[in-house]
């Protein structure tokens, strides 16, 4: 008994089960893997009566094993999503056709994405130019310039 007149078992499992709901509160596939951890350690501590120290050292192990489980498992299990690119918004920009905000020089320039500007690389160009998008380096964009497109003359000539 402790002061909380509970037996040790019950303790691991109530932290199991608390480790638990923070985990359903604030999901990062972490916690729940401590909460198994402690509930292994709270059948064990209930079937076998094992003393405090042999119950740390029994939670330290079950959870090392625990995490590293689960971390193998989720690598060999990826989640499937919808949108891949959700949280790479540079990543979704590739294919738009953007206008640079400042002339390409030395091959740096500014480019506008909505109603911000962006830092891009690519062959030098003027400002006001339309640039497609190739890809990005973090939050910097690769960039190239569209092709110009010969405008037909009345006359049917090309300008």
């Amino acid at each position: 008994m402790n002061g909380l007149g509970l037996e040790p078992h019950w303790l691991w499992l109530l932290a199991a089960m608390l480790l638990g709901i923070a985990e359903l509160i604030a999901p990062g596939v972490f916690l729940i893997w401590l909460a198994a951890a402690a509930a292994l350690t709270g059948l064990a501590t209930m079937l076998l009566g094992i003393s405090l120290p042999f119950q740390i050292v029994l939670f330290t192990l079950f959870a090392v094993a625990a995490v590293y489980g689960g971390r193998r498992w989720y690598l060999s299990h990826p989640v499937t999503t919808s949108d891949p690119l959700l949280n790479q918004r540079a990543e979704r920009l590739r294919g738009e056709t953007l206008t640079l905000a400042n002339a390409i020089e030395n091959g740096r320039g500014r480019v506008i994405v909505g109603d911000s500007v962006w830092a891009c690389r690519g062959p030098d160009a003027p400002a006001d130019a339309a640039v497609r998008v190739t890809g990005a380096d973090g939050a910097c964009l690769r960039v190239e310039p569209l092709a110009a497109t010969p405008v037909l003359l009345p006359s049917g000539d090309t300008e």
